[in-house]
């Protein structure tokens, strides 16, 4: 099995290497990933600009351009017969409404777009604690290895998101439940004339059951997602 990797925070983020040595005894991966950062970008693609792709290590390439512009240049020919692309581990979680502007959740979904199916995994983050990237690892590996085995309908794609449990904590319950559909927190504070987003992330609304308050209720939010 032919993977390819990438993610919206950058080649060099920890959370693509954790995603690396858990795909790495699935099948052959393969690295295309943003020269630099492009958090929030969405589904943005370059069609007005030249990307270059640089060689950091056999099969890890940096380009500049979006997780979007990756998938699309490994399927035109720079990672050939590619069975699955996985997008992540994103520094930030990716539920409910946050998969519209994910640029890691579009990696993923470009994908779908040509066919191919494909895993985006974010990690929720809370201040209280650093990220531990060795336990993610360990979760998503056999995580992975259970949704890389089951039959993928065309324009579907999975979305994970990992929650962030205290340290010493039990391995957290991997729940399968569907998107929640309630929106951001709308509030911004203005400063000298400009309006900066203030909305607390962690006070968000949750439908019971829906992805979020699995997330924030200390489980592994596992959601099937669809093109259309």
């Amino acid at each position: 099995m032919k993977l390819l990797l990438t993610n919206d925070d950058g080649v060099d983020a920890p959370g693509l290497q954790a995603l690396h040595r858990a795909a790495s005894s699935l099948g052959e991966a393969w690295v295309i990933a943003p020269s630099d950062a492009h958090s929030g970008c969405s589904h943005r693609v370059t069609t007005d600009d030249v990307l270059l792709v640089e060689k950091r290590a056999p099969g890890w390439l940096a380009v500049t351009g979006t997780p979007a512009d990756c998938v699309r240049v490994a399927l035109h020919g720079l990672a050939p017969g590619v069975d699955w692309v996985l997008a992540g581990i994103n520094a930030g979680g990716n539920l409910g409404a946050d998969v519209w502007h994910s640029g890691t959740v579009a990696a993923v979904r470009e994908a779908a777009l040509h066919g191919l199916p494909g895993v985006a995994l974010s990690h929720y983050r809370r201040k209280d604690f650093p990220y531990d990237w060795d336990q993610a690892a360990r979760w998503v590996a056999p995580l992975l290895r259970e949704l890389l085995g089951r039959p993928c309908q065309p324009g579907t794609f999975w979305n994970v998101n990992l929650p962030h449990v205290a340290p010493g904590a039990p391995d957290p319950e991997v729940v399968y439940c569907p998107l929640d559909r309630e929106p951001l927190p709308l509030k911004f504070h203005e400063v000298e004339g400009r309006l900066r987003y203030s909305g607390d992330y962690h006070g968000r609304r949750r439908m019971p059951g829906a992805d979020v308050d699995v997330c924030f209720s200390g489980k592994i939010a596992v959601t099937l997602l669809s093109l259309f």
